[in-house]
């Protein structure tokens, strides 16, 4: 944990929530897009959820499609949207019959313009949704929605999560954009980003996952620093654990990367390992997320002959997930930026060596080269490939930085410590609002 994170994150040191009103809480948490397996959005919120209710907190989920999974005693519920990009069909045109409202008709023609909706058509809805309800909550917890809709009073104090600023997705997209026709798309698409540089700046309370995060907050979106708290997250523990039983696979290579786009930086791993296999002949990489028929990954998979040495894997079990991994020589996170890296922090609590960049708070959750992991520069295949060559020969060096892993989430990134740094920040913001009156 850096001085920073230690300086700002309410959880660390601290067990269950303790104060002058110690009372449960009734918490409202708001996910535009929940489902865990579109990203760490979704998992954020049920492990999150899952956590506060443990601390003995009423927690109620209000989410959108993709609806979130969510734990026994935390309840859901839905305020659909029109789920305009679904499977099979996204970019649908919805039939007449289909709009309730004009929020409906502001989500298809963002859509039509070549825009993304839906932080500010559910940020419309849960407004709605949550003054009709005045009363009914102590706090209102945004996930990282942004939109005008929750701006203005929402009958409970808000605290609004930012995992890290959309405008370094936009900047590393544009930065990747091969035409200016594409360019244009980029901007477009990422329209919904002035939107929430605006809504953020308006945020009495921003809670973030990392001192990298909270400097980008601050620098990208104009938040006030005494606004902006850490709070660490982290894996669970129980699942995410090591499992002796689990036969390792020799010359797998596992990562997460939940789409094809520049940050998560999967290109460059499968050009890496490329690059490995003139070594390690039976080195091959699964990777946990949807396979893209086109762009970057997939012409990078042609070009090097991986057709069979690349594997992509989605919709399995936790169960599947974990053995997954526990299964792997090598875990790898090849991302450009991180806000935190939930990936890195799961496969480490497994006991699974890891190799991961530098990029944004990724080092802030792995801990120092050679110590808990092996660091390269983002977005450099050689180094990456040398680093995975050197995990593959030496098997002492896996099982070192494995237990080193493990013992490092333990002490600094489990789902508890985060809800009751949560919490505690809960009632500061409940505290603020009782002051302001």
């Amino acid at each position: 944990m850096t001085a920073e994170a230690m300086r700002t994150d309410p959880g660390a040191g601290h067990g269950a929530p303790t104060g002058p009103d110690d009372r449960p809480l009734r918490i409202a948490l708001l996910t535009y897009k929940g489902n865990p397996f579109c990203g760490g959005q979704g998992v954020y919120v049920r492990h999150l959820g899952r956590e506060l209710a443990r601390l003995g907190h009423s927690v109620e989920v209000i989410g959108a499609q993709p609806y979130p999974v969510l734990d026994a005693g935390v309840p859901l519920t839905e305020l659909p949207s029109l789920d305009l990009y679904r499977q099979p069909d996204p970019f649908r045109t919805p039939g007449w019959g289909e709009y309730r409202d004009w929020i409906d008709l502001a989500e298809v023609a963002t859509m039509w313009t070549g825009g993304f909706p839906e932080p500010l058509t559910f940020s419309l809805r849960a407004g709605r949704h949550l003054r009709s309800r005045r009363g009914e909550f102590d706090v209102v917890h945004d996930n990282q929605t942004l939109g005008y809709g929750l701006l203005g009073d929402l009958g409970a104090p808000l605290v609004t999560t930012i995992h890290h600023p959309i405008t370094v997705d936009r900047r590393l997209d544009l930065a990747a954009a091969p035409t200016r026709r594409r360019a244009l798309s980029v901007r477009r698409w990422y329209g919904f980003t002035r939107m929430q540089k605006r809504v953020a700046r308006r945020m009495p309370h921003v809670l973030t996952v990392s001192g990298s995060s909270r400097q980008e907050i601050v620098d990208d979106l104009g938040v006030r620093p005494d606004r902006v708290d850490v709070v660490h997250i982290g894996a669970d523990t129980d699942l995410w654990s090591p499992d002796p039983s689990v036969r390792e696979v020799p010359g797998r290579i596992v990562t997460t990367s939940s789409a094809d786009v520049p940050l998560k930086g999967l290109v460059h791993l499968v050009e890496a390992l490329g690059k490995v296999r003139a070594g390690h002949p039976g080195a091959h990489l699964v990777v946990v997320g949807k396979r893209a028929e086109d762009g970057p990954v997939a012409r990078a998979i042609e070009r090097l002959g991986l057709a069979d040495a690349v594997e992509f894997v989605k919709g399995i079990s936790d169960a599947e997930l974990v053995d997954l991994v526990r299964g792997a020589q090598v875990a790898c996170v090849p991302s450009l930026y991180e806000g935190f890296s939930l990936p890195a922090a799961e496969a480490m609590a497994t006991s699974t060596p890891l190799v991961a960049t530098t990029g944004g708070a990724i080092p802030e959750v792995t801990g120092r080269d050679g110590e808990t992991c092996l660091a390269v520069p983002p977005g450099d295949p050689d180094a990456l490939a040398t680093a995975l060559t050197r995990m593959l020969d030496d098997p002492e060096l896996r099982a070192r930085l494995g237990a080193a892993g493990r013992d490092r989430v333990l002490a600094n990134f489990t789902w508890a410590r985060a809800a009751a740094g949560t919490a505690d920040l809960y009632r500061r913001a409940i505290a603020a609002r009782g002051v302001r009156g």
